[in-house]
């Protein structure tokens, strides 16, 4: 069964949540700068297997996994690593919706539906 998060409830996770995801957009900030050189990586593994480029590209990858698995295992989902965007899952007004929060946002002020994404964001009635 799915939880359901109130909108404290979310709220107070993001003390915890910030620090990793300020963390998440530093490696992908990191990724694109090397693009260039992911890619030739990327298009020889065979020669590649077990150089030094690989070992730490392998790394690098494995770090941001396991940043990816702590935001989740609060209850939340990653949705655009481009911006730093969350969803909690919430009930408001008897309707299943996503509580909705982008890295650099004080707290969670906005929700959507679950089918609307970041374009129906709308602001939390209070």
């Amino acid at each position: 069964m799915p939880h359901f998060f109130t909108l404290e409830e979310a709220n107070g996770l993001l003390p915890k949540i910030k620090p990793l995801m300020a963390e998440l957009l530093a490696w992908r900030a990191k990724i694109i700068e090397m693009r260039h050189e992911v890619a030739g990586i990327l298009q020889d593994t065979t020669s590649n297997v077990g150089s030094p480029a690989t070992s730490a590209l392998v790394q690098d990858f494995m770090a941001i996994d396991r940043l990816l698995a702590q935001i989740h295992e609060y209850g939340c989902e990653v949705k655009d690593l481009n911006v730093g965007l969350l969803d909690f899952l919430a009930e408001i007004d008897g309707r299943e919706v996503y509580l909705c929060w982008r890295f650099g946002e004080e707290e969670i002020a906005y929700y959507h539906d679950l089918h609307t994404g970041f374009g129906g964001r709308r602001r939390i009635p209070r």
